[in-house]
């Protein structure tokens, strides 16, 4: 039977030694958290780390009433800004492709392009009205609730620590 084989080398590195081939060796400060070989005995575990305490209710960044909003939010943006930009749109293809239709007159002396083209700030105005209006109906209600949520947090995260000094 031949002997057994041992990895480690036969002399130990002092401190100032260096490996023969690699020059010298770099310092990590202490050594690995984990067992390097299975016959080493292991190491005792440390303390458990402290435990800390979980709130009652959810935390506000995960509330679904902040996907809500962002959604409305994201929703009124669209519908004001496709209106706005969907007219003007229109207006650039049809004078690029629908020159005889642009050109053709709908009273004495006013071409329809005119007219589209006079139209843009109604248009304009309307996709603001249309902004203002989700903003009141949909997304400044969702807001409201969230900081009066955000509030009651506060207080009830002021009251669990105590006065503060």
């Amino acid at each position: 039977m031949s002997p057994s084989f041992d990895p480690s080398p036969p002399y130990q590195y002092g401190q100032g030694d260096t490996s023969p081939s690699y020059g010298t060796s770099p310092s990590y400060g202490t050594s690995p958290s984990y067992d390097t070989y299975p016959w080493q005995t292991p190491t005792p575990p440390g303390p458990p780390p402290p435990r800390q305490r979980t709130p009652d209710h959810p935390p506000l960044g995960h509330h679904s009433d902040l996907r809500i909003l962002r959604t409305a939010y994201r929703w009124q943006r669209r519908v004001a800004t496709l209106t706005a930009l969907g007219y003007f749109t229109l207006f650039l293809i049809l004078s690029a492709f629908a020159p005889g239709f642009m050109s053709s007159t709908v009273t004495d002396g006013l071409p329809a392009g005119l007219l589209l083209a006079l139209i843009q700030l109604p248009v304009t105005w309307l996709a603001i009205g249309l902004y203002e209006h989700t903003a009141r109906r949909y997304v400044d209600p969702l807001a409201d609730r969230i900081r009066k949520l955000a509030e009651v947090d506060a207080k009830r995260e002021t009251g669990n620590r105590g006065p503060r000094r």
